[in-house]
């Protein structure tokens, strides 16, 4: 099952299009005799590690394995919310938003540590200006409750600015880049592959998230599917195998790179670069009391700038009973 990269950016799936989509998915089916009786609904992003499982020689499970694309770690949240997802992987952020929810699905159950040198801020090949405080006044954009966001508001917390000493403009990844490139913003503040592709235009990148982001990409779990012993059977497996995948990648950055441009059309070479100058190698862990800590950090931040209703306790998102499947941080 594919859900159209069109579709979700459109309007997004709403909680009820999710229950929707639940009651005609696998899950609602006749209870599994056994794991090859069971169908693991799993999210995806194009380009990212669950998308190269029979690259890297683990597709093979002995579940059948029902895979969405999603555009967001926050669509992923919501469809686990809705029981239409039984895992999914997601930044620090997406859980904080549905923590206080009725009922609540969401679990994380691993941590994906990756590259914090890919979240940059961006200023044009001309601009003047030096540091983030030299943005004072001008025009930011920036990816609303994502790490963007959290990285401007670190970043304007450091330089001794408020929110009303910039004017920070709320872009999707794909607005974001035509404002850049036209001049509409003075600063950019992105991630991933678009950052290589902006440098190859030109673009200067004024500062990384190293040092303002912990590195954490969260792997988060639908509770009913933890509390199912054979579901939670096939999502020990599924993390196993995630963690071979992030090994695999790791081993041989051209060969990554080459895949990741085939799956994806952007050139191969921009995936080398960024491969190259990565803060960290990518491992998937277990989560430890220093990946709860990392993001209540980000919640208290988020709080703080009234983005959420109130503080938010990230502890009870967490689960630990997928631990045993995966290496210690």
């Amino acid at each position: 099952m594919i859900l159209s990269r069109r579709y979700l950016l459109a309007g997004s799936l709403s909680v009820a299009g999710l229950s929707t989509l639940a009651a005609c998915s696998p899950g609602k089916s006749a209870k599994p005799a056994s794991l090859e009786d069971l169908t693991l609904r799993a999210a995806t992003y194009r380009g990212n590690l669950e998308t190269f499982f029979q690259a890297a020689g683990v597709a093979e499970t002995p579940y059948k394995l029902a895979k969405s694309e999603f555009v967001g770690g926050n669509l992923i949240a919501e469809a686990i919310n809705a029981g239409a997802l039984d895992v999914g992987g997601m930044s620090e952020i997406p859980p904080i938003f549905v923590a206080g929810a009725p009922g609540n699905q969401v679990r994380i159950v691993a941590v994906l540590q990756g590259d914090v040198n890919n979240q940059v801020v961006l200023v044009p090949k001309d601009s003047k200006v030096q540091a983030f405080a030299d943005l004072k006044g001008k025009r930011v954009g920036y990816v609303k409750a994502t790490t963007s966001h959290y990285i401007l508001l670190r970043l304007l917390d450091e330089a001794g600015l408020a929110w009303a000493d910039i004017k920070p403009v709320a872009l999707s990844p794909q607005d974001g880049l035509a404002a850049f490139s036209s001049g509409a913003v003075d600063a950019w503040i992105i991630y991933g592959v678009i950052v290589q592709q902006a440098r190859q235009a030109g673009a200067r990148v004024l500062r990384t998230a190293k040092g303002i982001l912990s590195g954490n990409y969260l792997i988060a779990a639908a509770k009913s599917a933890l509390d199912d012993d054979l579901k939670r059977q096939a999502l020990g497996d599924y993390l196993g195998r995630y963690a071979k995948v992030a090994d695999w990648v790791s081993a041989d950055g051209a060969r990554w790179a080459k895949v990741r441009g085939e799956a994806t059309g952007v050139p191969a070479e921009l995936y080398l670069r960024e491969f190259q100058e990565r803060s960290g190698p990518t491992r998937l862990i277990r989560i430890s009391e220093a990946a709860i800590a990392s993001q209540q950090k980000v919640a208290d931040a988020f709080a703080a700038a009234g983005l959420i209703p109130a503080k938010v306790d990230v502890r009870p998102l967490w689960d630990d009973r997928l631990n045993s499947a995966l290496a210690d941080g």
